[in-house]
C-alpha cells in the first residue's frame, strides 16, 4: 500500500501542501493530516487512499511499492530501508565534517 513518507515525499516533489493535496484527491485537510501522521502504512478505506494515489499520479507522481520496479522512465524517490537505519549516522557525519 502507501505510507505517510511516500505521501510527504510526492507533495513535497510537487511543491504542494496538505490543503492543495486534499482539494486534489477531494478529501478533508484533516483526512490528509492524519494520513500524514500516520507511522508507517496508511490504513484507511480503499476508497481513500485510491483517492490519494489517483491524484498524486494525476498530478505527476508515481508511487512505488515496496520490491517494485518503477513503470516510467522519470526521476523517481525510493526510501531503502538501510537509509531510515542510517540517516542519523550520515547527518553525524555531515556535521562532523562541516564542523572540522
Amino acid at each position: 500500500m502507501i505510507t505517510s513518507a511516500q505521501v510527504r515525499a510526492a507533495r513535497s516533489l510537487l511543491a504542494i501542501d496538505q490543503r492543495q493535496l486534499a482539494e486534489l484527491a477531494g478529501l478533508s485537510l484533516p483526512t490528509i493530516q492524519r494520513m500524514e501522521a500516520a507511522e508507517g502504512q496508511i490504513r484507511g478505506t480503499i476508497d481513500t487512499l485510491m483517492k490519494v494515489i489517483e491524484a498524486l499520479d494525476g498530478a505527476g507522481v508515481e508511487l512505488i511499492g515496496e520490491h517494485s520496479p518503477s513503470s516510467g522512465s522519470g526521476r523517481g524517490v525510493r526510501l531503502k530501508d538501510a537509509a531510515v537505519k542510517g540517516a542519523a549516522a550520515t547527518k553525524a557525519t555531515l556535521s562532523s565534517k562541516a564542523a572540522g
